[in-house]
């Protein structure tokens, strides 16, 4: 910033926001989020201006250059703005505010009318000021080419390495050196045995679960799922080929696990494989009623799928290994049923007329909950103000948490809209019901049980034989309105 101008007055005890930035790039200057807010603090401490703890917007690891990136403590620094509440904003520099232009444009929008004055290291400038504006668009636009070359040379370099073979390393690959370039034999052996089972036609659920039983681990020391094993199958990294931007470069620098001819074999196989399952998909589906509703007893929903000529609800942990996999399931059709007749005998009971058309269902524990947050967070807010030696990372982390919470219940906030009812509910439930199955209107039918109830827990059943076993359903109905 350039030097000061003294013809704007700034009276003591005005409320201010801090904003702190570092990106995951390396930025000229990565004077990281801890330190700029203690750069801040002293210009606010100055310059006399009051830092209440919830108008400290911290953006780490963020990138102001990337065009569709986000930015919570931006956004939320804005809509403050617009709100009046700060009249000040202090910044280490003014490329942590924004190095793009639409930025800097949309921040000078919101301080047309507010008077708003941007506070750096050096200097102060008047966000209402013709002058300061021009300097500020300058500066933006600096950055923002400045950003725009290192991109450009960054994706010179990456292509420059793939022309040349050169491997370019995120995660380690698997059968390989951290490096990339030295093959792990033990590894390398699992790769090849992969690859054979594939193409001898085991499935990659069914490869997955005998690396489990046989405690063999990923690169990254976890657990082999199917996904890691269809990952493995499609890895042009073990064939020895260099890819850049999805376009084959040619041969890497790097020794192949996998000879070409057996990868492009199962790639083909893969293709096959890929479009059986896609003409499977174009098969008339069958509507699973109890879709979002069925519930496992281990907590997870239960899917519908489809198991050779039945219909089953299946655990969606069924595809895992290890003690997270559970294979419970029930079959669709008795459940549906037994479900129908719970439904029909709730909507005949139920009166919708007269009532709002949403219906707002919360359970008492989380507005208790809620409550007790709300008040540690203010507790927390206090403690901030109080002792000098808490430091903003302690308490931006001890706050994530309670606002983790506190956004986990809201998500499980239920509004249900009564209109789903309409025309349904009353003495002719079972009429009405009968003539939704008559127009095969399964959607609405779902809207019900999902009005209705929280969830139909399926529990291990309690009898043998065929019979569908009505006591292992355990039906969690929603408060009526």
């Amino acid at each position: 910033m350039s030097r000061s101008k003294s013809k704007v007055s700034i009276t003591p005890g005005e409320d201010a926001a801090i904003y702190c930035r570092i990106s995951h790039v390396k930025d000229d200057d990565q004077t990281g989020v801890d330190r700029q807010e203690r750069i801040c603090r002293e210009i606010a401490e100055r310059l006399q201006l009051r830092i209440a703890p919830e108008h400290v917007y911290v953006d780490n690891n963020r990138s102001a250059w990337q065009r569709n990136r986000k930015r919570p403590g931006w956004d939320e620094m804005l809509k403050t703005m617009s709100e009046g509440t700060i009249r000040h904003v202090i910044v280490y520099h003014p490329d942590r505010l924004m190095r793009q232009p639409k930025d800097l444009e949309e921040l000078l929008s919101i301080a047309d009318d507010k008077r708003v004055l941007l506070h750096g290291e050096a200097n102060r400038r008047d966000l209402s000021d013709p002058d300061d504006r021009f300097i500020l668009r300058i500066e933006v636009a600096h950055a923002c080419r400045s950003s725009d070359d290192t991109s450009r040379r960054l994706k010179d370099a990456f292509k420059d390495m793939a022309k040349a073979g050169t491997p370019h390393i995120g995660n380690r690959p698997y059968g390989y050196t951290k490096s990339g370039h030295a093959v792990v034999e033990e590894e390398a052996e699992i790769v090849r045995e992969v690859y054979r089972r594939y193409l001898d036609g085991e499935s990659p659920t069914a490869i997955a679960q005998d690396l489990h039983s046989r405690k063999i681990l990923t690169s990254k020391e976890k657990q082999w799922e199917a996904e890691n094993v269809r990952h493995l199958l499609s890895s042009n990294y073990v064939a020895g080929i260099r890819v850049h931007q999805g376009e084959e470069i040619g041969p890497g620098s790097w020794p192949a696990i996998i000879d070409r001819g057996q990868w492009d074999e199962v790639q083909q196989h893969r293709k096959h494989r890929a479009a059986r399952i896609e003409k499977e998909r174009t098969r008339p589906n069958r509507y699973y009623l109890l879709r979002g509703v069925a519930t496992c007893t281990c907590g997870m929903r239960m899917a519908g799928t489809n198991g050779g000529r039945y219909a089953y609800y299946r655990c969606t942990r069924a595809a895992l290994n290890g003690e997270q996999k559970c294979g419970r399931s029930v079959s669709a059709g008795p459940l549906e049923k037994f479900m129908k007749e719970v439904a029909i005998k709730g909507l005949t009971e139920i009166d919708v007329s007269g009532r709002p058309l949403v219906s707002t269902v919360r359970p008492e524990a989380d507005v208790q909950a809620e409550e007790k947050d709300q008040q540690k967070l203010k507790e927390l807010n206090q403690l901030w103000l109080a002792d000098d030696d808490f430091s903003m990372s302690e308490y931006q982390s001890m706050r994530a948490v309670i606002l983790k919470r506190i956004k986990e219940r809201q998500r499980k906030t239920v509004q249900r809209p009564l209109v789903v009812l309409e025309g349904i509910a009353g003495p002719d439930a079972e009429a009405n019901w009968a003539e939704l199955e008559r127009k095969e209107d399964y959607a609405r039918m779902n809207a019900i049980h999902r009005f209705l109830f929280a969830a139909v827990i399926v529990h291990p059943p309690k009898t043998r034989g065929r019979g569908f076993d009505t006591d292992r359903v355990e039906v969690k109905p929603n408060p009526l309105p």
